[in-house]
């Protein structure tokens, strides 16, 4: 690189951010360290040389990498290196990814690839915001053709004022999780959690992080401006107009008939029938037809986008006869798997999704082995899309990088509804199986979830219902739909998804195609949207509106108790011993806290019971003056050893057996046998004494009396 080491400061937030340039990776084609407090971000970028063989798409690949020495952790495991990414951090990825782009020019396709490498936090300074201003640093002063820069923020929301990168305490109260990103002129990226905010503070959100944006954006301009950088121009392949004239003659015109086709596999056989139409008039005119088919391909799907995109801006009219704000036909149900805790259904359209919701003990929370301060999670939101859903053979792999992003969406949506853990202490897993998609799966499946936990009974505060807005922008034409088909979001130029209940938004994701959006436009989608939202909860509610008044038959039972935090190792016992009798025995499981707050898990109430009443009695206190039926558990010389309560002995000396004396202990008892006994005293170490004789008299004395 041509340019020296330099360092740039600006003031976000009210902290500052430092960009520390040509000191590190000076390999790669662009790199930053972005320091932010002590929040330490490498971002790289390098780009191959050319594209590869036969590609026709741009494969841009974003890497964001959590290095547990950030946070002073060593990994977990027997090979204490760091493993696949978490889901936080493949969720990082795709909020860098999502906003840069669109940014890069239609026909390049030279591999581009971005690693964000967390090297220190302090847990105060987003790490998240410094990889994504990193990127945009590293791509505006790379050789690399890139319409940026960009900025990205954090906002939250705080007794009714905004906060921007809000720090763990101040996150911890918001009402809003808020990340935007854009350039100096337009939002690309918006991505949200909160708790029932309204339309119109969450559009002033994301405007005032615009705001901040404008401010980042400047500092990386003047920042490429002060290096002297100067990019390359890029120049886009010629298109092949003889190519382009004769694909225009022969399907153009059938096209303008097949966006009208409402049905999707009708519509789709057509498509096909002009592709191959396609393909046999290039095999007749060209000599070397083969080196055209990815330039006609790409040409096709352009004249497809623009008849879709005629169609709607200027008739008003959509692929499947809709006019824009009109919803899909919805069928909802529940409770259609027997033996499952929970289950519901929803279908919009040809979308359809099968939420399933189950219940367990709060210690099967997922353990979360990253760089933030929470280490378990209570709530999981699972997405499942297989390839059978569009009509199509795949191979069977775990969750993609959209799987993982769909269903934190729904997990983002549904948590503020979730009853409080005090009053619900149960670990809630939800995996929707997305059974048919034609767009908006995502939002499908937080429907589904809804109606799930109402059939599992879960006591949730509202209904939330979700819904994915589209756009079309020709020239001064815009064009808002509501309730997006996988046409529309393809050939489209928005994906915006807001969910939320009656009251407010829980959660939005939105992802531009084109330069961005204005406030107006924003406005306008928001307001549609919210119209949609009240009418798919409108038909969700004629299902079920309220929870079941109790769980399944299947779900497990919780038992709750509180005793004093001393009480605790008791329940415990030497080595674990008693605790593990209890679960063993009565087939539970028993998570403690250090408050002394105790939860018995069980699979039926009788056994949830009868752990419950043993719990009850190793904490009960023993006074004097008590009488017990107790169990001899060891017999010494000088007496027996009783068993009062669970973890509780006390000492019956041989002279408090019986009224007569009593030689040896063995020769009126045996281990295993009960006696009466009533308490005569505790010494201050907490020894118990006991007698049998005290009864034994007192009794005798009674039958005398009579």
């Amino acid at each position: 690189m041509s340019y020296i080491s330099k360092t740039f400061e600006m003031n976000l937030g009210g902290r500052k951010l430092i960009a520390e340039i040509g000191r590190f990776a000076p390999l790669a084609n662009g790199a930053a360290m972005i320091r932010y407090g002590d929040t330490a971000v490498l971002v790289t970028v390098v780009n191959s040389k050319a594209p590869r063989e036969g590609i026709d798409f741009f494969p841009l690949s974003v890497e964001y990498q959590e290095k547990l020495y950030s946070v002073g952790k060593i990994p977990g495991g027997y090979i204490k290196r760091e493993g696949r990414p978490s889901e936080k951090a493949i969720l990082t990825s795709r909020l860098i990814d999502r906003p840069i782009r669109p940014l890069f020019p239609d026909g390049y396709y030279n591999e581009v690839q971005i690693v964000a490498q967390v090297m220190s936090v302090d847990q105060e300074n987003s790490p998240e915001i410094a990889a994504m201003i990193g990127a945009s640093i590293a791509l505006s002063i790379a050789d690399i053709p890139f319409d940026g820069p960009i900025g990205a923020v954090q906002v939250g929301l705080i007794d009714g004022k905004y906060i921007i990168n809000p720090n763990t305490q101040q996150a911890a109260v918001s009402l809003l999780d808020l990340t935007v990103a854009g350039t100096k002129d337009a939002i690309m990226m918006v991505e949200a959690g909160s708790k029932f905010i309204s339309e119109e503070t969450m559009l002033n959100a994301i405007m005032y992080g615009h705001d901040i944006i404008k401010e980042i954006v400047e500092f990386i301009e003047n920042l490429v401006k002060e290096l002297g950088i100067v990019k390359g121009e890029y120049i886009p392949a010629e298109e092949n107009k003889e190519l382009k004239e004769l694909i225009v003659s022969l399907v153009n015109e059938d096209l303008h008939k097949a966006v009208r086709i409402q049905d999707k596999v009708e519509r789709g056989d057509f498509v096909n029938t002009l592709v191959e139409r396609m393909n046999s008039g290039i095999i007749e005119k060209f000599e070397a037809p083969e080196s055209l088919m990815k330039e006609a391909k790409n040409m096709f799907k352009s004249l497809e986008k623009h008849q879709m995109r005629k169609m709607i801006t200027e008739e008003n009219l959509r692929p499947d006869g809709r006019s824009p704000e009109e919803i899909r036909p919805i069928e909802t149900d529940l409770g259609i798997l027997p033996r499952t805790h929970g289950s519901g259904y929803f279908m919009r359209g040809l979308t359809s999704a099968l939420s399933i919701t189950t219940l367990g003990a709060l210690g099967e929370a997922q353990r979360l082995d990253g760089i933030d301060l929470e280490d378990t999670k209570r709530f999981m939101h699972h997405y499942n899309f297989p390839a059978f859903s569009v009509g199509e053979t795949g191979r069977m792999f775990g969750p993609n990088r959209r799987a993982i992003g769909h269903g934190a969406l729904g997990e983002r949506a549904l948590l503020p509804i979730l009853p409080e853990e005090d009053d619900f202490p149960y670990t809630i897993r939800i995996v929707s199986e997305v059974l048919s998609s034609n767009g908006s799966s995502s939002q499908a499946s937080i429907c589904a979830s809804i109606l799930s936990m109402l059939d599992a009974g879960i006591p949730i505060k509202d209904s939330v219902a979700g819904i994915a807005m589209g756009l079309i922008k020709e020239d001064k034409n815009v064009t808002i739909l509501s309730d997006i088909q996988g046409m529309e979001d393809f050939l489209g130029d928005m994906d915006f998804k807001v969910a939320g209940t009656k009251d407010g938004i829980t959660a939005i994701q939105m992802d531009i195609k084109i330069r961005g959006l204005d406030r107006a436009i924003m406005e306008r989608a928001l307001e549609q949207a919210r119209i949609g939202r009240l009418h798919i909860l409108e038909k969700m509610n004629e299902t079920m509106s309220a929870p079941r008044s109790d769980l399944s038959q299947y779900a497990p039972r919780v038992f709750k108790l509180r005793v004093k935090p001393d009480k605790i190792r008791e329940i415990i016992g030497p080595g674990g011993k008693v605790i593990t009798k209890i679960t063993s025995e009565c087939n539970v499981k028993i998570d403690i806290d250090d408050e002394g707050r105790v939860l018995i898990t069980a699979n039926d109430g009788i056994g949830g019971k009868e752990a419950l009443r043993r719990i009850e009695a190793i904490v009960k206190d023993v006074e004097v003056g008590e009488i017990y039926t107790a169990k001899i558990v060891k017999i010494a010389k000088f007496g027996a050893f009783v068993e009062l309560l669970p973890g509780k002995d006390a000492l019956c000396h041989i002279s408090q057996m019986t009224v007569k004396r009593l030689a040896k202990v063995e020769d009126l008892f045996k281990e295993g046998d009960e006696i009466v006994v009533k308490v005569m005293e505790i010494d201050p170490q907490g020894k118990i004494s006991v007698s049998r004789k005290v009864l034994l008299e007192e009794e005798e004395n009674k039958t005398k009396e009579n």
